[in-house]
């Protein structure tokens, strides 16, 4: 059998996902941006991909989701911040970092439930420090949205910008639900296919082996990627929870429902495969 290919992003809040999958023969990694996982699903380059959670309400091929891990919160997360030199409902454009879909939409549904704000979006190259149609000799817009390990790694200085969300903590207190960013899918009509199955049940032994050696993981991966281990360790050990359990369950359908409300995303119901089978062998 051909090595399953699996898309993954590597930043410090995937390691506890993916840490030791490159040893597994059966695997292949392959390594991008969150918002770059989805298309190469709708291509067929990939098999599985650890995948932006809105992306399944805006991919334009079905994709189910595979419930053997995820990266979520319920509280602040650090690595998902609106940076604003301006009152949140004051904001009128936010540039949005491009890597991630689902905190994009995230940072919209806030914005409008907590501030009654309806900005209009912008792309915004973090790496480069530049905002698409934006010409300015500042290259920090005004609103601003970074994610990932950049926002503790390359943050903007807080002077700069005295107003600060952690969006991870608003929906927590808007919803009581936990925040789920990014859970493993696959194409739908791929569901039901065994190498589908067997990469489920590598990808949940390697999950719960990884729960065991978080320390490891962090004291080898942490520097590697900029973060100080006393934050990296609070970060995996306290801000993120790693499996997708019923409340997590729950909470994609409540975004899923948000996100269609203020017309975002089509309206959909979550679909799940059914790995119980798998996971017993």
């Amino acid at each position: 059998m051909k090595p399953i290919r699996i898309g993954v992003v590597r930043f410090l809040n995937t390691c506890p996902l993916i840490e030791g999958l490159d040893k597994c023969a059966d695997l292949e990694l392959v390594a991008a941006v969150p918002s770059q996982i989805t298309p190469m699903l709708e291509r067929g380059e990939i098999d599985i991909g650890l995948v932006s959670s809105i992306d399944f309400a805006l991919s334009s091929t079905p994709l189910s989701i595979i419930p053997v891990g995820g990266i979520a919160c319920c509280g602040p997360t650090l690595t998902v911040r609106i940076f604003s030199r301006i009152e949140p409902e004051r904001i009128t454009c936010l540039a949005v970092d491009t890597d991630s879909h689902t905190s994009v939409v995230l940072a919209q549904v806030v914005l409008n439930r907590m501030y009654a704000a309806r900005p209009r979006i912008v792309d915004f190259d973090a790496r480069e420090g530049v905002s698409a149609g934006e010409a300015t000799e500042d290259p920090w817009p005004e609103s601003l949205l970074l994610i990932g390990d950049k926002v503790v790694t390359q943050s903007p200085p807080a002077i700069r910008y005295p107003y600060q969300i952690d969006l991870g903590q608003a929906w927590l207190e808007m919803t009581g639900l936990p925040f789920v960013y990014a859970v493993w899918m696959c194409r739908r009509d791929a569901e039901d296919e065994p190498k589908i199955l067997h990469a489920a049940a590598l990808l949940e032994r390697q999950r719960l082996r990884n729960r065991e050696r978080l320390d490891w993981i962090i004291t080898t991966r942490a520097r590697e990627k900029g973060w100080p281990d006393d934050l990296a360790r609070q970060y995996l050990r306290e801000r993120l929870r790693f499996e997708c359990g019923p409340e997590e369950r729950e909470a994609l359908e409540r975004f899923f429902a948000e996100s269609s409300e203020l017309g975002l995303t089509p309206p959909v119901c979550a679909r799940w495969v059914d790995v119980s089978r798998a996971l017993r062998v």
